[in-house]
């Protein structure tokens, strides 16, 4: 992207920008190697851009993981909503958007790597981490509830709660390990397994997720 081009853009639009070339830099060069002059020089602006948006360097990496974990979870939050008035095929996709391209990607789990580092001795990733933990297990608790509804299973708040901590544990552990893809098993699997292990979890019948899909595919 040209200067110009960028001078043009929205102030979201500049933003979204500078935080994409600072994931693509931390992909590629690591947080101490992804440097302000290469983000610029990937977003095609000058330093002062990101003094102006952002204040410093560590204000932009912030920033930045923020966009990222947002990004996975609109991204499985779209999936659902796109089957508007099912709330069983709702969560179905939910779960899949997980397992499946663009969320299931090594270069997004080795950037949540990279910042997760960060978490445990940082307050401002602390909070950028837990806001984020927050909106994802709001939303799958959302999706939970009408579900076990459905079903004639328990669905106050603090069941879907229960469940949402549970269910968002073994989306991240297939996440992590499918996207680095250790060669142990196909990525093919991942779909299966997270509709399989998600009713055993929320103790829906053996199938519902999965007749779902077959309903879908067929």
């Amino acid at each position: 992207m040209s200067r110009k081009t960028f001078q043009r853009l929205s102030l979201d639009a500049r933003r979204k920008s500078l935080m994409e070339a600072t994931l693509r830099c931390v992909a590629r060069y690591g947080l101490s190697g992804a440097t302000v002059r290469r983000i610029t020089e990937e977003a095609g602006v000058t330093a002062g851009l990101v003094r102006h948006y952002f204040g410093s360097k560590d204000e932009l990496i912030g920033n930045a993981y923020a966009y990222l974990a947002g990004q996975l979870t609109a991204e499985a939050g779209s999936r659902a909503k796109q089957s508007e008035g099912d709330p069983v095929d709702q969560l179905r996709q939910f779960l899949l958007a997980n397992m499946t391209t663009p969320n299931l990607s090594e270069e997004k789990v080795s950037l949540w790597a990279t910042f997760i580092g960060r978490v445990r001795y940082e307050a401002a990733f602390a909070d950028i981490h837990r806001e984020g933990y927050r909106e994802f297990l709001a939303l799958l608790e959302a999706l939970i509830e009408p579900v076990l509804a459905l079903h004639g299973l328990p669905h106050g708040a603090s069941a879907c709660r229960r469940h949402a901590i549970a269910l968002n544990g073994l989306i991240d552990g297939l996440w992590m390990e499918g996207s680095l893809n250790s060669g142990l098993y196909g990525r093919a699997l991942l779909p299966e397994l997270i509709l399989e292990a998600g009713e055993r979890l929320l103790g829906l019948p053996a199938g519902s997720l999965q007749d779902q899909k077959k309903t879908q595919d067929s």
